[in-house]
């Protein structure tokens, strides 16, 4: 019976130690340089977003944190570089939930699983801007949608599967318009190709259209959100304009590689999130037209699959799809 005991204590002290030493294999975050991969071109709101919080993870820990643009696909170019990355907490993903929420909709074939990425923090929201230019003559959001579906609008969008692209496809379904779809690089471009008159029109993140709204180079009609935006509050939502099947959203994400250990991806959420609630970044945030979540953990999981599940069904019923 004491020989039992013996050994039992002594497996007990081995399973203890071994227990320590996995927790002490666990690295500090971050120990080198960090990389925050953006899966859209400069100057759109999740580029301006992962620099600013990069400048106050930087200066928090001493750490470069550096923004690199991994622009194409929809988002898959960049994604999949992290999906392929090791899960040391080194290179993460900045983007729009279309890489998991759209792509796997419209795409015959993804470059990565879905198990590969696992989101880090859904840290905010925000509505589109619908605008058209000048020369149209269309002021409000009936006229457009009379117009639409009288004759063929040009639209353009960020790329094939960002979320004016969904946006032009619920419209022709639900609005019965006859909107015809011009992809471009990002939404910088697709903004320039509005006011330069390529297009008739866009939906088209707010922070974007605003400044050519105010000099008078865009005519809003709408937001999609189901608030007003603040940055705009004088343009009414598509719901009051008597199209609530038209409301759309955006959520910007981070991601990590699926094989991240749950203890770091808490760690790495934590700093993020309380990084993010910072005064300066939720000024930020308001600057960009985004409403704060902070979402994290199986909240953050959630929210995503539920957002997947109701594109999938609009994707269905449009046939939408991207070669």
């Amino acid at each position: 019976m004491l020989n039992h005991f013996r050994r039992n204590c002594l497996l007990g002290s081995l399973a203890l130690l071994m227990g320590a030493g996995t927790m002490a294999q666990t690295p500090p975050w971050p120990s080198k340089p960090v990389k925050f991969i953006n899966s859209f071109p400069p100057g759109g709101p999740s580029d301006i977003l992962a620099r600013a919080v990069g400048e106050v993870l930087q200066k928090q820990f001493n750490h470069p944190f550096v923004v690199e643009n991994r622009a194409g696909a929809a988002g898959n170019v960049g994604a999949d570089v992290v999906a392929k990355s090791s899960g040391d907490g080194h290179t993460l993903l900045w983007g729009i939930d279309t890489t998991h929420t759209i792509n796997p909709h419209i795409y015959k074939t993804m470059p990565f699983k879905e198990a590969d990425l696992k989101p880090l923090v859904v840290i905010s929201s925000s509505g589109l801007l619908l605008g058209v230019h000048p020369s149209t003559g269309l002021k409000t959001a009936k006229d457009f949608l009379q117009a639409a579906r009288d004759r063929s609008l040009n639209f353009s969008s960020g790329g094939n599967g960002s979320p004016g692209h969904l946006w032009v496809n619920m419209s022709n379904i639900s609005a019965a318009t006859r909107l015809v779809h011009v992809p471009y690089r990002g939404n910088s471009p697709a903004v320039m190709a509005v006011v330069s008159g390529e297009v008739d029109g866009g939906t088209l993140a707010t922070p974007g259209m605003l400044p050519q709204v105010k000099a008078g180079r865009i005519t809003p009609l709408a937001v999609t959100s189901r608030k007003r935006s603040r940055l705009a509050p004088d343009v009414p939502t598509v719901a009051e304009a008597g199209f609530k099947d038209l409301e759309s959203e955006v959520l910007y994400v981070v991601m990590a590689p699926g094989s991240t250990p749950e203890a770091l991806m808490q760690a790495m959420s934590k700093n993020i999130t309380e990084a993010l609630a910072r005064p300066e970044l939720q000024t930020r945030l308001n600057d960009l037209d985004m409403a704060y979540e902070g979402l994290t953990g199986s909240a953050a999981v959630q929210r995503l699959n539920k957002l997947s599940d109701h594109y999938g069904r609009v994707i269905r019923a449009t046939g939408m799809k991207v070669d």
